[in-house]
């Protein structure tokens, strides 16, 4: 896919961002694509849910094996604003995702390039092909304006 599509995607990701925000929620969002078309999409639902494991792309990869009836989403390419972190990178792993693309880094958590690269793990039986930093800028804007705003006290916990 070239870089417009990527934007594109990533800009439906960012809506999903923006809800998680306005729920209360650390603002990242998530979009499965599948033959051109967007087959799930989820943000962060952790506080909402209770649940630690409610990130955006693990409810969107649920989604999508819900909506293919098969856990296999060999032809499914994952967009996410913010680099996974080990638990998601494990589940796009597993979820055998063909293409990985995410917006912004993240240093203190991300598992794709930043502690580690779980994805490019030789070891594992499926590597996705990465494409990292697609509309960085305003994926990391999204997650800045909300910690900001955390700061001065107002939005929920993370």
């Amino acid at each position: 896919m070239d870089g417009a599509t990527h934007e594109r995607f990533m800009r439906e990701a960012l809506e999903e961002a923006d809800q998680a925000a306005e729920a209360g929620e650390v603002p990242v969002g998530a979009v499965v694509v599948r033959a051109g078309q967007v087959i799930a999409r989820a943000h962060n639902r952790r506080e909402m849910d209770a649940d630690p494991t409610a990130h955006a792309e693990v409810l969107a990869l649920r989604d999508a094996a819900e909506t293919l009836g098969s856990w296999r989403l060999e032809d499914c390419d994952l967009y996410v604003t913010l680099e996974p972190c080990f638990m998601c990178a494990g589940a796009v792993v597993n979820a055998r995702v063909r293409t990985l693309i995410f917006g912004a880094q993240d240093p203190k958590a991300g598992a794709v390039g930043s502690l580690a690269n779980v994805p490019a793990d030789a070891r594992l039986n499926h590597r996705p092909e990465i494409v990292s930093g697609v509309l960085a800028e305003s994926c990391g804007e999204v997650l800045r304006a909300f910690f900001a705003a955390r700061r001065r006290g107002g939005a929920a916990r993370s």
